[in-house]
């Protein structure tokens, strides 16, 4: 049984942390990044996302990234992808295949609790979008692949204000029940305060009592959070004192919604894993981050995204 004290973290600064780069990034480049987060020894890191590279050209080198990892000699933490539909994840399994193992350990499902963000995001309701996840779970448990039903939007939306504690606690529930193995509670837009967030996860925790428990929880329920705002740090020990004891982070604050930044104004992105660690031992908790090659992962980053 895992710690009490523990803290699971899942680095998203290859996905979620370059997606919005302007500058393409080298597929090379990506794979070095792989390495550094790896060496800070984290629990897990988002490498890519199997989507059209006419949404996303920044990601449409994911089964390269991944063929280069395949070959990697140092060992590396759990990897996981998004896939956005049946199409995505066929893609999936397909570089597990020529890497004849499980080198992608997890994929990971995208909702959102508003539908105006739905449809401007991934150009479908969230019924819509819930029907695409139904073969995607299915075939990822038919090759015993944990399931991450990611849900964004969950304090607010840049198109519809607040969002409803109950809604997120609603597709929470509906997802859960779909087969999914873990719930990532994603403040997209940085908006959350810590009164919020203990709103947030006292409604999610009532309609989904299998993710209360932290780390021994029957489903993992995980921290996505923002800091446009300088607030995160604060939003995750709060979740921490409400029993959460997994996040997701990015070496450098990398990434950052651009549907919350402003013109000639860049809001900031993902909390950092140096402020996530700090949250950490603030909060009396334990993580396995080790310091120096954190540093060194965060210089790493912030070079590749330089402008």
């Amino acid at each position: 049984m895992p710690s009490p004290t523990l803290v699971r973290i899942t680095d998203v600064s290859p996905r979620d942390g370059l997606q919005n780069e302007s500058r393409t990034v080298p597929t090379p480049d990506k794979a070095a990044l792989v390495r550094a987060v790896a060496a800070a020894n984290v629990d897990e890191i988002e490498v890519s996302s199997f989507v059209s590279a006419k949404w996303i050209p920044q990601l449409g080198d994911a089964a390269e990234l991944f063929d280069i990892l395949s070959r990697e000699a140092a060992p590396l933490p759990l990897l996981s992808a998004l896939v956005p539909n049946d199409k995505g994840m066929i893609a999936a399994l397909d570089v597990n295949q020529r890497a004849g193992r499980a080198l992608i350990g997890k994929v990971a499902v995208f909702a959102a609790a508003s539908e105006t963000f739905s449809k401007k995001n991934i150009n479908a309701s969230i019924a819509e979008s819930l029907e695409r996840f139904v073969p995607v779970i299915a075939a990822a448990h038919q090759h015993a692949l944990p399931v991450r039903g990611y849900i964004s939007c969950v304090i607010a939306c840049p198109f519809e204000g607040p969002i409803a504690p109950a809604a997120v606690a609603s597709l929470s529930r509906r997802l859960l029940d779909m087969g999914v193995d873990e719930i990532d509670l994603g403040d997209t837009i940085g908006a959350a305060t810590p009164q919020t967030t203990r709103v947030l996860l006292d409604a999610v925790h009532a309609a989904c009592p299998e993710l209360q428990g932290g780390l021994s929880a029957q489903r993992l329920l995980t921290l996505h959070l923002h800091d446009t705002f300088g607030r995160a740090g604060a939003c995750a020990s709060e979740a921490m004192r409400l029993g959460v004891r997994s996040f997701d982070g990015a070496v450098g604050g990398l990434g950052g919604c651009p549907y919350a930044s402003t013109p000639g104004h860049r809001a900031p992105g993902n909390i950092s894993l140096h402020a996530l660690r700090d949250a950490i031992a603030s909060s009396g908790l334990t993580t396995q981050l080790q310091l120096k090659a954190l540093d060194n992962a965060a210089t790493l980053a912030t070079s590749l995204t330089r402008e």
